[in-house]
């Protein structure tokens, strides 16, 4: 005779199979998985770290620029970057309310961040020394990021596609500023002009780098593609980036510093020199230009900021009494 106990074990194994099998299918078919539906742990996992470490990465990218603010040389470039800057924090609280409906809290997130345990672009933790930066960035750092996130639009989770739906439209934005940048720089002085190819020359690499390291050293990268959040391997979006950058930079004027950079006919894609791939997990490890410094930053902002998270919370639960006495 079965008792009560494997009855509940054996029913909950069922519910499981069949939810389960609910869930294969509606990836299978290209469907969305929504916040209320059921999902394997791992999956939740997954897309908790990817969006986490995406809303990381907004909020952490506004430093390199928000540097540039106040010494920006006009009023206009002035204003646009402080609409890009404004831009990357909604992107981040765009993500991270995403994230939450998965079942961890911003506070949880932002600990993790502040503490080091979490990770976020690599790409931010190098430096800006010239207004020519900003024009890398834009050209070269979000370029990566509108090829890299565009695909994600058709992310198989839903809160995580609907964002990046308008994230990505203001990334274009971005981009097209960061073009405009180093246009006018190599439209300038032989000083200019210098100033703009050395900042494609410090970020280019660093750019290609965004996508992850090679599909085989990639241990995240199959089973994310396997659940339709990734559509293209790491490979084939860097691949599809550097034949975007090619006639960019021959109209820009600009040299990629790739001196094995040539058009393959045979595989109708582009021969590249091999990535420093050494450079990239030093970064990842913290030992980059500028880690400390973006996470000194970010602590330091975080507590100044307790005052007004506080009274956010106050207001929100005065609001929520008088409406309960109305009630």
């Amino acid at each position: 005779m079965t008792a009560p106990a494997d009855l509940s074990v054996a029913s909950r194994e069922e519910h499981d199979e069949a939810a389960q099998a609910l869930f294969d299918d509606l990836i299978a078919k290209d469907s969305r998985i929504e916040p209320r539906d059921w999902m394997p742990e791992a999956y939740r996992k997954t897309l908790i770290r990817q969006i986490s470490q995406h809303a990381h990465s907004e909020i952490i990218g506004m430093q390199p620029e928000s540097n540039w603010i106040t010494r920006a040389p006009s009023l206009k470039r002035k204003a646009i970057l402080m609409a890009k800057v404004q831009d990357e924090a909604g992107h981040g609280l765009y993500l991270y309310s995403a994230a939450q409906t998965l079942g961890i809290s911003r506070e949880e997130m932002m600990q993790q961040l502040i503490e080091g345990r979490a990770r976020y672009s690599s790409i931010f933790n190098y430096t800006t020394p010239t207004w020519a930066d900003m024009g890398a960035i834009g050209w070269l750092v979000d370029g990566a990021a509108i090829c890299n996130q565009v695909p994600l639009c058709r992310a198989s989770y839903g809160p995580y596609g609907r964002a990046m739906v308008r994230i990505c439209k203001e990334e274009s934005f971005h981009q097209r500023q960061g073009f405009e940048i180093l246009l006018e720089l190599m439209q300038g002085t032989p000083e200019q002009q210098q100033m703009a190819q050395d900042s494609v020359n410090r970020w280019y690499w660093p750019a290609l780098q965004m996508f992850g390291p090679p599909d085989d050293q990639s241990p995240n990268s199959a089973q994310s593609m396997a659940w339709n959040i990734k559509r293209f391997s790491n490979d084939e979006l860097r691949q599809r980036f550097v034949g975007m950058l090619v006639p960019q930079a021959e109209v820009l004027g600009v040299t990629l510093p790739d001196p094995n950079l040539k058009w393959n006919e045979e595989k109708q894609a582009y021969d590249m020199s091999e990535i420093d791939w050494t450079e990239f997990h030093e970064v990842l490890a913290g030992r980059g230009p500028a880690n400390a410094e973006r996470l000194r930053r970010r602590r330091e902002a975080h507590e100044e900021g307790a005052w007004v998270r506080e009274a956010a919370h106050e207001y929100a639960r005065k609001q929520a009494e008088r409406a309960k006495a109305v009630a």
